[in-house]
């Protein structure tokens, strides 16, 4: 019997699109004979998606490939809350049986930034005792925020660039004494971010007080807190971990800018293909570099008690050599852009390998956390 997987989309976060996309790789990918697979997708307002309609998001050509198992779910048997007569997902549907739920064995959320990455979703699914793909509550949490994550790197021993960080409140409130803050512990340039956001959403380049205003108004609207960087001559590294207590690290990658006059790598340029960028992989350096990459990849994926998957990115000075840990994403983009699957690729290991991996690891952890459940009944 095949394993039933939902593969959660959308969401509510300025990443919709790309989850979406992301979704439309996993089911591509995955392998049709032995998992089956139920799409939910969440719209722009939060509002859950019966399979059907979740299907209809998707190009014509990828639905097509899970038609069977999408017709074989009714609309109103699949709900979103724990039921203690059935493990995971269960139905709260009028007139429905038990004997009529369809049981999702292991939730795939494919979701990315707030309302998805940030450990919300990851509580649902814990209350609902469900397996799931990726990090847990504490990890999603703690990857999403930038600020807590750079300060768990640095309890790590992990080495960081200069940063400072403040809430839009002190912003609204105060703005002259946050620049000359920002002006004494970073400096310029800097780039100013949302600390809760990814795929370079929201992000700008400062180069003077002027640019430092307008990219704390435009992070502000997507974030209660601001973190500004340093903004360094280096070259931007990426590796991929998977595993749960042994990770492993792929080799590292690296997107090869052609129009050097970009400040960053940008969302549209990541991921509507302008042909400003290559992505490569291995990247051109030494081995020794690029085994040290790996070990402090998987050094910050346990820093934040990582577990299933996590792209780690670096930061390669360019001026001295340096090494740095820039951030860590728990639920990295798994479109046919993204550099995750390329990494993997790359080190040997096929897209399709990588899931079957990533569903194994969400079953090995709910298992553990089981058997600590037994235990702590026995007490």
């Amino acid at each position: 019997m095949k394993t039933r997987i939902g593969i959660i989309f959308g969401g509510r976060s300025g990443e919709h699109e790309v989850s979406v996309r992301s979704a439309r790789a996993v089911i591509e990918q995955i392998d049709k004979n032995k998992y089956s697979v139920v799409p939910i997708a969440i719209d722009h307002r939060g509002s859950w998606l019966d399979p059907s309609t979740s299907a209809s998001l998707l190009p014509i050509e990828t639905a097509e490939l899970i038609r069977q198992d999408v017709n074989e779910i009714r609309a109103e048997s699949i709900a979103f809350i724990g039921d203690p007569k059935h493990r995971g997902l269960a139905n709260l549907g009028r007139g429905s049986s038990p004997e009529t739920v369809h049981r999702i064995d292991v939730a795939f959320p494919v979701l990315h930034g707030t309302f998805g990455e940030d450990g919300t979703i990851q509580g649902l699914f814990e209350l609902a005792d469900i397996p799931y793909v990726g990090c847990g509550v504490l990890a999603s949490a703690c990857g999403m925020d930038k600020v807590t994550m750079k300060a768990l790197f640095a309890r790590a021993g992990l080495p960081i660039c200069r940063y400072d960080w403040f809430l839009r409140s002190d912003w609204d409130a105060m703005p002259e004494k946050v620049i000359e803050k920002i002006e004494r512990s970073v400096g310029y340039p800097a780039f100013v971010k949302p600390a809760n956001l990814g795929s370079s959403v929201g992000i700008t380049r400062a180069d003077d007080r002027s640019g430092l205003r307008l990219g704390i108004d435009e992070a502000a609207k997507f974030d209660r807190k601001v973190l500004v960087e340093e903004a360094l001559k280096m070259r931007e590294i990426e590796c991929a971990v998977l595993g749960n207590d042994v990770p492993q690290a792929s080799l590292p990658g690296e997107y090869i800018i052609r129009n050097k006059e970009k400040a960053f790598l940008d969302y549209k340029e990541k991921y509507e293909g302008t042909g400003n960028n290559e992505f490569v992989v291995p990247a051109p350096l030494s081995r020794e570099l690029s085994n040290k990459i790996q070990e402090m990849a998987i050094a910050a994926f346990k820093a934040i008690d990582g577990s299933g998957l996590s792209r780690v990115d670096f930061f390669l000075r360019t001026d001295n050599g340096a090494l740095l840990v820039n951030e860590i994403n728990t639920m990295p983009g798994l479109t046919d852009a993204s550099g995750y699957p390329k990494m993997w690729a790359g080190s040997g290991k096929p897209f399709s390998q990588v899931l079957d991996e990533l569903i194994g690891f969400a079953q090995e952890r709910y298992n553990d956390k089981a058997r600590n459940k037994t235990s702590r009944d026995l007490i």
